[in-house]
């Protein structure tokens, strides 16, 4: 079964194709070719992408089974942070400030500051079965997960910290509001991404619909009818001049497909 997806709407960054996207509703190995779209909260989709797929509702869930929680790769990890909240679970605070859905979220090893996903999975279900986080090469914005995330089993711990909420949700008060892929490049080690390319003076950057926020250097905004190569010219620019100047090879956090 397939869902027509108009990309320019159904993506946070607002850029790309109308694309048939197959539906997924069962675990099976032969979607295995497909990339997995999620929420499209960090994806920039070019003009020609890759066979796409997205689970469907069957994927929507969350349950507390004895000292884990399982949830479902489609869910939205805003309904996450509510479920939390409600059920007084601790450490999914973090996901307040993270919209997208929870396979997506553990595909990346998604975080905010010194909280991600990994502190809390125990292990992840694809077409191979059960496998244990340990062996997912769980690092910062990194896996060697390469199957679709079917579903997910965390910790189940008590005591939701309403104060930690309000301060991550604080955080977003330097982010654009403007539609954007969210970061879009990883902090290099001991630096910040943001920093190096306001340092090379391309804060306000703009070419075309697309701009590199003066809010925030390290996002990438849609001022209206943004394109993919605009898009892709700043992102460009931004690496190249970034290691002209530092040495130092940024690496996205975006995904371009």
């Amino acid at each position: 079964m397939k869902k027509r997806i108009d990309f320019s709407h159904y993506s946070s960054i607002k850029i790309g194709p109308v694309v048939d996207v197959e539906l997924i509703e069962e675990i099976d190995s032969r979607y295995e070719e497909y990339f997995l779209i999620g929420g499209a909260n960090n994806l920039l989709v070019s003009p020609a992408p890759p066979p796409l797929a997205m689970l469907g509702k069957s994927f929507d869930y969350i349950r507390i089974e004895g000292d884990e929680l399982i949830i479902g790769a489609r869910t939205a990890t805003g309904r996450v942070v509510s479920f939390a909240k409600r059920h007084d679970i601790a450490g999914f605070e973090f996901l307040a400030k993270l919209p997208g859905t929870i396979g997506g979220a553990v595909k990346m090893n998604a975080g905010v500051k010194e909280y991600e996903i990994k502190d809390m999975l125990l292990w992840v279900r694809t077409h191979e079965g059960k496998i244990p986080a340990n062996e997912l090469g769980l690092a910062y914005r990194t896996s060697n997960i390469d199957s679709i995330v079917y579903e997910a089993g965390f910790k189940l711990q008590k005591g939701f910290d309403n104060d930690l909420l309000q301060k991550l949700l604080a955080l977003r008060t330097n982010q654009p509001k403007a539609p954007s892929a969210g970061s879009i490049f990883k902090n290099p080690p001991g630096d910040y991404a943001g920093r190096l390319i306001e340092a090379v003076g391309l804060k306000g950057k703009r070419v075309g619909n697309m701009a590199i926020s003066d809010m925030h250097a390290n996002f990438l905004i849609n001022l209206g009818g943004g394109t993919f190569d605009e898009a892709m010219a700043l992102i460009d620019e931004a690496k190249r001049r970034v290691f002209e100047e530092f040495g130092i090879e940024l690496r996205e956090e975006v995904i371009i497909l």
